[in-house]
């Protein structure tokens, strides 16, 4: 039995089950429509006005405006799309005359779901004035700022997963204005579905969402592209790290996601004050574990707790504190007795601080461990 071709047999088929996911689908010429142009890569008239129902002590029009302008004009590289990814965290603020200072504004509302915006369009046109255009087979948006792009192929190219990457390298340099603010791409040909982050361009960095959830291609698509997961993924599994200043990005796999969102929902019971995540050697611990620090910081319902992050080498540690500060932690101390942190914040106790193989809990509720150990 023929597979069918890549807009009927893929293409339309993953924007039907976007819109059942709870996505609104946009014709070209509609989303062209709420677009100051081919050369504009975001919804204008609807991030706009997103700005003000987000912010509405803080954001007026003209301030909308501003902010539309500068999130349009960052950077077209990974320096860029931090900046982008910074404002999508509502890390970016505003200065505020009447109060004199500057206020954070927001782009997304994780907390509420309902009270973003989100979009799908196919056939995405670009330009940023030198040809040739570019054109993208799905883009999502959420608050009309282009989150994911989306390559399809159909079942019957064998090499379908390689030639759709191939594409996703071609946006990145014939249009790296868009590329600079889209975060993640997802790619596949209805047997495969693979996801990694824009600015990544390594094959490495591709996972696979089989990995997470079997079934056909429906649920692949449903599951991946549920509006509250890809917030989540956005703002929460993203990491950008900085080595010897040179910048790069990761996203987490299927089996890290996971663990990380385990790792706070067992933090948040109350009944219960121990968890166990076993995961083997290359599986990502490191990541994980910063993640899941971050996560529990961030978290104003912890109330700025204290994280201890334990590894029993040297190594591990100079390792674990490289890329603590890579991902941007400002504080990171290392406790210099046995398990009695009081302040909040990060601190990596080393081999040399448990003398006893039951490491001591502190009697403080908002203390939270996580160890590192090798493969034994």
């Amino acid at each position: 039995m023929p597979l069918g071709t890549e807009s009927i047999a893929v293409q339309r088929p993953f924007i039907g089950y976007a819109i059942e996911a709870g996505w609104t689908y946009l014709s070209p010429e509609e989303a062209l429509n709420l677009r100051r142009g081919i050369t504009s890569p975001i919804l204008d008239s609807v991030l706009i006005d997103q700005l003000q129902r987000l912010n509405p002590a803080t954001v007026d029009l003209q301030r909308a405006e501003d902010v539309a302008k500068k999130l349009v004009r960052v950077r077209p590289n990974v320096e860029g799309n931090l900046d982008a990814w910074e404002y999508l965290k509502g890390l970016k603020t505003v200065f505020v005359e009447a109060e004199r200072q500057e206020r954070n504004i927001r782009l997304l509302d994780t907390s509420n779901v309902g009270k973003n915006k989100f979009h799908v369009t196919d056939e995405f046109t670009f330009s940023n004035g030198t040809p040739p255009d570019i054109r993208t087979d799905i883009t999502f948006f959420i608050n009309g700022i282009p989150i994911i792009v989306t390559e399809t192929k159909a079942a019957s190219h064998m090499e379908g997963i390689a030639e759709a990457f191939d594409d996703i390298r071609y946006y990145h340099q014939k249009a790296p204005e868009l590329l600079a603010l889209v975060q993640l791409h997802a790619l596949t040909h209805l047997i495969q579905f693979f996801y990694g982050t824009t600015w990544n361009l390594s094959r490495k960095g591709l996972f696979n969402w089989r990995d997470e959830r079997a079934g056909d291609f429906e649920t692949l698509v449903k599951t991946f592209i549920a509006p509250s997961r890809i917030l989540r993924l956005v703002t929460d599994f993203i990491l950008f790290t900085r080595i010897d200043g040179e910048l790069s990005k990761a996203v987490l796999r299927p089996h890290q996601m996971r663990a990380a969102e385990r790792c706070v929902g067992r933090a948040k019971d109350a009944k219960k004050s121990r968890g166990l995540i076993w995961h083997t050697q290359g599986s990502g611990k490191t990541f994980t574990m910063i993640t899941v620090a971050k996560r529990l910081i961030e978290d104003p319902g912890f109330a700025n707790p204290t994280v201890l992050m334990l590894v029993d080498r040297n190594e591990l540690e100079a390792q674990l504190f490289g890329n603590l500060e890579a991902v941007g932690f400002g504080s990171v101390e290392v406790a210099q007795q046995e398990a009695s942190a009081t302040a909040s914040g990060v601190q990596s106790p080393g081999p040399h601080c448990f003398n006893d193989p039951q490491v001591r809990r502190d009697s403080r509720k908002d203390q939270f461990g996580e160890q590192h150990l090798r493969p034994g």
